[in-house]
């Protein structure tokens, strides 16, 4: 079916108790697997990808990409800019076809980010495009930007930024990091629900690769909406291509390694849509 934007899924997860799961991409093999995924368990689903993975390839190409394959299944298909890094990236995506975007602005002061998100906001609206953003600093590393420590988001701070940007969705930070962790995560999980009990915007979760099934389901029952996974999935592939060229070092045809590949990386989505809620949501 059509590309959709990301509005509807969200504020029907935020009602269902359930969250939709989003997967970073990075060629068109991921793309397939993910959407074979939601399409075999029936689950909306976001395909994201990041300032870095448009550096290698381009926001034409990915949406070139997406929109082909997704008219290929019968579930909700967004296409999301991940921590977009500019107002001029954004506006790019947007052009090119994505049906969702982020604005990152979580490296600025409050007001700074409040005035870079509603710079976004405004064009976006115009077009119906929705806008996610993030208050509080999610740890770890997210392409070229590096959280030197995590700064947990205010409840107060995160209604007072909602209102006045117009955002359609909130990226929260609670513990988690991007990358793989070291060490066990400590997530400050009621503080979803403070936020929750403030915001009126579907919340969202970055960081979620590398977390528990416990963490996961906890985090949508106390109101996330929305659940980022990127790292994982670029080790599920990377580890199977690696076994395949282990086990059979004479192959040298790429699509016997995009083939492993994506049945890595498709089940270690369907593993993370159940955990989300996701499955048998679409409509």
């Amino acid at each position: 079916m059509p590309l959709v934007t990301s509005e509807k899924m969200l504020l029907d997860a935020q009602k269902g108790g359930y969250a939709v799961g989003a997967f970073n991409v990075e060629n068109m093999e991921m793309v397939k697997a993910v959407l074979a995924a939601a399409e075999e368990l029936k689950a909306p689903v976001m395909l994201q990808t990041t300032p870095g993975t448009i550096k290698y390839g381009t926001v034409e190409t990915y949406a070139a990409i997406v929109k082909a394959e997704a008219e290929k299944v019968s579930v909700p298909v967004c296409l999301h800019l991940d921590h977009g890094n500019s107002f001029e990236l954004a506006v790019q995506a947007m052009k090119a076809g994505y049906t969702s975007v982020m604005i990152d602005g979580s490296h600025e002061d409050f007001e700074n980010n409040i005035a870079i998100t509603k710079k976004v906001v405004d064009v976006a609206k115009a077009i119906g495009i929705p806008v996610e953003a993030e208050l509080g600093k999610v740890g770890g590393k997210e392409d070229d930007l590096e959280a030197d420590a995590d700064t947990n988001t205010d409840p107060m701070e995160a209604k007072e930024f909602a209102e006045r940007t117009g955002i359609s969705s909130l990226a929260v930070a609670i513990g988690t990091a991007h990358g793989f962790y070291v060490g066990t995560p400590v997530l400050d999980k009621p503080r979803v629900s403070a936020i929750k009990e403030v915001v009126s915007v579907p919340l969202v979760l970055h960081g979620a690769s590398g977390l528990s099934e416990e963490d996961v389901r906890e985090c949508v029952e106390r109101g996330m909406c929305k659940v980022n996974f990127a790292t994982e999935l670029r080790a599920a592939y990377t580890a199977a291509v690696k076994k395949l060229l282990e086990e059979k070092p004479e192959t040298y045809d790429p699509k016997k390694l995009g083939n492993v590949g994506m049945a890595a990386v498709k089940e270690q989505v369907k593993i993370r849509m159940k955990m989300c809620g996701c499955d048998g949501k679409a409509e």
